[in-house]
């Protein structure tokens, strides 16, 4: 069988470091891009097979970030089955703090980028090839303070179901992920605030948040012969918090956040 061959962006740290991992458990050779060179070489250095792993450190939101991408996927490798649109930022403000600078390196890096990243994939990619946008909660209901990433991830999902309404007849499927709130170096810091934490701990009916091997394995799932017949969905992985009214016995029995005066 011949080697499947899959760009991941953002595969420097978080759900694409799990990802690039774990596609490469599976057997499949994998392009890493990040901006972080020192962080991409300790991918190199943990996973330590060059035949079936290639980085390249690059600014996905430059000009030439996907020619440059495509053009070391195919020479490296001869091919392209499947890109992960996972590259992304957090920490954004609501609409009415969010300055014209938040809100294009938001838009340009989560969804344009993505946008142009799979224009210049797709004209490579076989029957049987996917692309896997990460989005987010954000993009299934409301979230406070979502701003621009909410506006960002809400065009991700309508590109999702386009390129899988547009490729879908030619067998190149389009899904969405679109993960709660999980543990990655990204929203680490954010759950030291103990309002945030209330949101999300308290408010998840099952009893731990999520974790990398829990999206990258739905995004694996998503790449494998038993999803062939999924296409233009979105997959949240959140415990159950987006689709459920649930409140923990704690949160509803104690004051335990300070209240704002």
């Amino acid at each position: 069988m011949t080697m499947q061959v899959a760009i991941i962006t953002g595969a420097s740290s978080g759900i694409g470091w799990g990802t690039a991992v774990k596609f490469h458990e599976m057997g499949m050779a994998v392009v890493g891009v990040g901006r972080d060179g020192e962080k991409l070489a300790r991918l190199e250095a943990e996973i330590n097979d060059p035949a079936r792993l290639a980085t390249l450190a690059i600014d996905i939101t430059a000009d030439e970030a996907p020619r440059k991408i495509v053009d070391l996927t195919l020479t490296k490798f001869g091919r392209i089955d499947f890109l992960i649109n996972n590259a992304g930022a957090g920490s954004p403000k609501p609409l009415h703090e969010t300055d014209d600078e938040m809100l294009d390196y938001f838009l340009g890096l989560m969804l344009r980028a993505p946008f142009r990243l799979a224009r210049e994939a797709i004209v490579h990619m076989k029957p049987g090839s996917a692309i896997i946008n990460v989005s987010s909660t954000f993009a299934v209901i409301g979230g406070r303070r979502g701003g621009a990433y909410s506006a960002a991830k809400g065009g991700l999902t309508a590109l999702t179901t386009h390129i899988a309404t547009q490729y879908g007849p030619e067998g190149v499927r389009c899904n969405a992920v679109a993960p709660g709130v999980t543990v990655t170096p990204m929203v680490e810091h954010r759950l030291e605030d103990e309002t945030f934490k209330r949101i999300n701990v308290e408010m998840t009916p099952y009893p731990r948040l999520g974790t990398v091997e829990d999206v990258a394995s739905t995004i694996a799932f998503l790449c494998s012969p038993g999803a062939e017949f999924i296409n233009g969905q979105t997959i949240v992985v959140d415990g159950g918090w987006s689709s459920t009214k649930y409140i923990s016995d704690r949160a509803l029995t104690t004051d335990w956040v300070p209240r704002k005066a």
